[in-house]
């Protein structure tokens, strides 16, 4: 498909941020994979099957939209998927600096793979997975920063009475 983008991620879990990249990301895609990152490597909150299933939960509502897991290099999934564009959040200054580098290797050893890259919305550009996490686990919840769906899962997760 020439008009495909892929949204790689942990989403660990999913915020209001990353459904804004993804909604924006539909006026300039045909269709979106959200390429949800499995690393055995790395300590998730929220397994692989729950990351997907509260997902699926918060975009019920978009179209053109597939949920799909990856491992390895992103540039060889996307070569996979036949997709020439990667799309990317940035929230700060930070974010640019480590996403610029990862860009540009990716553009090394695929340089037929565009990285797109979207600002985040003002409402949107403190709030992080990380954050969220430590929010909840301190006995707060953040229902306007995390899809319904999402809150009640760490809620739930952190044994936290709403």
């Amino acid at each position: 498909m020439k008009h495909l983008g892929i949204y790689p991620g942990s989403f660990d879990p999913l915020t209001n941020g990353h459904l804004d990249i993804v909604s924006r990301s539909l006026g300039l895609f045909e269709k979106i994979i959200i390429a949800v990152a499995q690393n055995s490597a790395k300590k998730y909150l929220f397994s692989i099957e729950e990351r997907i299933e509260l997902i699926k939960k918060s975009t019920s509502h978009m179209k053109h939209i597939e949920i799909d897991t990856f491992d390895g290099l992103l540039v060889d999934y996307c070569r996979e998927k036949k997709s020439k564009a990667i799309i990317r959040g940035l929230r700060a200054v930070t974010d640019f600096e480590y996403e610029y580098a990862i860009s540009l290797m990716n553009k090394e050893l695929a340089p037929e793979i565009e990285t797109v890259f979207l600002m985040a919305s003002s409402e949107n550009s403190f709030i992080s997975s990380s954050i969220v996490k430590e929010v909840t686990m301190n006995g707060r919840d953040l229902p306007t920063k995390v899809p319904d769906a999402v809150n009640k899962a760490l809620l739930k997760k952190f044994n936290i009475k709403q």
